[in-house]
C-alpha cells in the first residue's frame, strides 16, 4: 500500500508579498551551514592550509556564484537545451527550478581555481575541505526537490511508494529522498571519515576525487529509481538516463583525478 501525501506549496510563505520558495530557503541553508563547516575543516588543527575570515568570505562568494551559475548553465545545456533557445528570458528564472549538480560542481572548480590564483593558494586542498561539505548541498537540495515534486521516481508495488493526492494517483519512488540519503547523509559520512581517519588529507586532491567518485555510483544507482527527465527520455534503448551519462563521465574523471593526486604527491 503506496504512502498518500498532500502536496506541499513550493513557496513557504512570504513576506510583504514576496514569495520564499523552499528551493531558495534549501540554497540559503546549504550556504549558511557550509560556511560554518568549511570554517571549521579550514581551521583545524589538522589541516594543511589556513585561511582568514575575509579570505574564506571571498570564497564562499565565489562558491555561490559558481554553484548557481554552473547549476544553472549545466541544466541548460544538458538538460533542456531547445527549450532555453526558444525562450532565452526562462535562462534568469532559477525560482522554476532547474540546476545540474554536475553543471555547478564545474562551477564550484572554476571558481575556486580563480580564486585560488588570486590569493597564490593551493586550489586542490581548498577543493578537498569543499568536498567535505558538498553532500550537506546535495542533501538540502533533494529536500527541496521533494517538497516541490520533482525528479520522482519511476512507479513502484513498494509499501513505500508515494503519491502526492490530487497529483497523479500511481505510486512512484520517492527518489529524491533516496538521493538526500546517500548523496547527502550518508556521502558526507564517509567523507568524513575518509578525512578524519585516513591520510588521504595529506595528498592534495584525493578527497576531492574520492567525492566524484562516490557520488557518481550513488547517483548512478539512484538513477535506477528515479524516471528520465520528461524532455530528455532515456537516451539508449536499454535505459540510460542522463544524470548515467554525466555521472559515468564523472567517475572517469574522478578516478584519474584521485591516482593523479597519490602518485603525485608521493613522489614529494
Amino acid at each position: 500500500m503506496a504512502i498518500s501525501i498532500y502536496p506541499i506549496s513550493p513557496v513557504a510563505f512570504s513576506i510583504f508579498g514576496l514569495d520564499i520558495r523552499w528551493y531558495a530557503l534549501a540554497y540559503i541553508a546549504a550556504f549558511v551551514v557550509g560556511y560554518f563547516a568549511f570554517h571549521y575543516f579550514m581551521t583545524g588543527k589538522d589541516e594543511n592550509i589556513k585561511l582568514s575570515k575575509k579570505q574564506i568570505d571571498d570564497l564562499l562568494t565565489y562558491v555561490i556564484l559558481g554553484v548557481i551559475l554552473g547549476g544553472r548553465l549545466g541544466y541548460v545545456l544538458f538538460y533542456n537545451l531547445s527549450f532555453f533557445i526558444m525562450h532565452p528570458l526562462e535562462i534568469f528564472a532559477v525560482w522554476h527550478g532547474g540546476m545540474s549538480f554536475h553543471g555547478g560542481l564545474i562551477g564550484v572548480i572554476v571558481a575556486t581555481l580563480l580564486f585560488s590564483k588570486k590569493e597564490n593558494l593551493n586550489a586542490l586542498r581548498i577543493l578537498d575541505i569543499l568536498a567535505l561539505i558538498a553532500p550537506i548541498g546535495l542533501f538540502f537540495g533533494r529536500i527541496a526537490n521533494f517538497i516541490n515534486m520533482e525528479i520522482m521516481g519511476r512507479p513502484t508495488d513498494m509499501p513505500w511508494g508515494v503519491v502526492f493526492v490530487g497529483y497523479n494517483d500511481i505510486p512512484r519512488h520517492p527518489s529524491p529522498l533516496y538521493e538526500a540519503m546517500t548523496e547527502g547523509i550518508l556521502l558526507f559520512i564517509i567523507m568524513y571519515c575518509l578525512y578524519k581517519y585516513t591520510n588521504l588529507r595529506k595528498y592534495p586532491g584525493a578527497l576531492g576525487g574520492m567525492l566524484g567518485i562516490l557520488y557518481a555510483i550513488f547517483r548512478i544507482i539512484c538513477e535506477q529509481f528515479r524516471a528520465p527527465d520528461v524532455q530528455i527520455g532515456f537516451l539508449t534503448s536499454w535505459g540510460l538516463t542522463m544524470g548515467q551519462l554525466l555521472s559515468g563521465l564523472m567517475l572517469f574523471i574522478s578516478v584519474f583525478v584521485f591516482i593523479y593526486a597519490i602518485k603525485a604527491n608521493r613522489k614529494n
